[in-house]
C-alpha cells in the first residue's frame, strides 16, 4: 500500500501537505518530530502496510512542503490538527507524536479527549515543561552541551552544512554516540528535512497554542504509551520519565540501541510500538 497525497487547505487558505496510506482499520495520525517532517514517517507505515490501518501523516506550517505562518499570524499547530482531521473526515484516531509532535499529540489529548483513542509518544516534549516543580534541573550533559554550542556557533555564522552535520549528531545518532552512527538513506532523508527547516527558518514559538499541558497530565484519560530512545540526550531523559510518572501509565519504556528519532533508523520498532498502541485500546 502506496501513500497518496492528502493535501488539505485551512480555512484561512493555508495548504497544509499530507500524506495518507488508506485502509479500512482505525486512523493513525503520525506527528513529526522539530528536527523532521512527514517523511520521516514513510518508513513506519510501509512497515504497517499490510495492517490495513488508516495512516495519515502531515507537515506543521514551516515545515517540509507546508508554509510557514506569517509573523503577525495566530495560527497554531493544535488548531491546525483539528481541522485538518475534520477535513480529512477523521472523527477520532490514534495519535502518535515524536518529539514536538508529541506534546501536540498531549495537547490534543487534554483539549478534545473524544477525538483520541490512543496516544504513542517517543521522546516527547510536552506543551509548558519546566523543571521549576521537579526535583531536578535542566543542565546540558557533557555529551550534549559542547555540541549544542557548536550548533549556536553556527547558527550565528549562518553555516548551513555545519548546522545539519551538527543536528544529525545531537538528534538523530545521539550525542553520546560516535557521529555518522546512522547512515544511508535515514541520514540523507534527515539532511534534507533541516536543511529545508533552516532555509524556511520559522520563528521559534511559532504554532505554539500556549497551554500548560505539563501540569495537567494527570487529567489524560486516554490509554498512553511513553516511550524514549537509550541514546537520546541524557538530560532530557529525566523529564520523559517525569511525563510517563504524571500520565500514570507506568514507568515509561526505553527503546534499545536508537536516539530521538526511532521512526527513521529502526521504523519496524516503531510500527510494532504502533500495533501494541492500538490493540491495547480496542481489547
Amino acid at each position: 500500500m502506496s501513500g497518496e497525497r492528502a493535501d488539505v487547505t485551512l480555512s484561512d487558505g493555508t495548504a497544509l501537505a499530507a500524506t495518507r496510506w488508506r485502509g479500512d482499520g482505525p486512523t493513525v495520525v503520525l506527528l513529526h518530530a522539530g528536527v523532521a517532517d512527514r517523511r520521516s514517517w514513510t518508513g513506519v507505515a510501509d512497515e504497517l502496510a499490510a495492517d490495513g490501518l488508516d495512516l495519515v501523516a502531515h507537515d506543521r506550517r514551516g515545515f517540509g512542503e507546508s508554509p510557514a505562518s506569517a509573523a503577525d499570524g495566530d495560527a497554531t499547530h493544535l488548531a491546525d490538527l483539528v481541522e485538518l482531521l475534520d477535513r480529512l473526515g477523521v472523527g477520532r484516531a490514534f495519535v502518535v507524536g515524536n518529539s514536538m509532535g508529541g506534546a501536540l499529540a498531549l495537547d490534543l489529548a487534554v483539549t478534545a479527549p473524544e477525538r483520541v483513542a490512543g496516544v504513542l509518544l517517543i521522546g516527547a516534549a510536552v506543551s509548558g515543561m519546566t523543571d521549576d516543580d521537579t526535583p531536578f534541573d535542566w543542565t546540558p550533559d557533557p555529551a550534549s552541551g559542547p555540541l549544542m554550542e557548536a550548533l549556536d556557533e553556527a547558527s550565528g555564522s549562518g553555516d548551513v552544512e555545519a548546522q545539519v552535520r551538527l543536528l544529525a549528531h545531537l538528534w538523530l545518532d545521539g550525542p553520546a554516540a560516535q557521529s555518522g552512527r546512522v547512515t544511508g538513506a535515514p541520514r540523507e532523508l534527515f539532511e534534507r528535512m533541516n536543511a529545508r527547516i533552516l532555509e524556511v527558518a520559522a520563528p521559534d514559538g511559532a504554532g505554539d497554542a500556549g497551554l500548560d499541558t505539563w501540569s495537567c497530565l494527570g487529567e489524560v484519560a486516554t490509554p498512553v504509551l511513553a516511550t524514549w530512545g537509550e541514546l537520546d540526550i541524557p538530560a532530557d531523559e529525566p523529564f520523559y520519565a517525569e511525563t510517563a510518572r504524571r500520565l500514570g501509565r507506568g514507568p515509561g519504556r526505553v527503546l534499545p540501541d536508537v536516539a530521538h528519532l526511532p521512526g527513521l533508523e529502526r521504523p519496524g520498532l516503531v510500527a510494532d510500538l504502533v500495533r501494541e498502541v492500538v490493540a491495547v485500546a480496542r481489547n
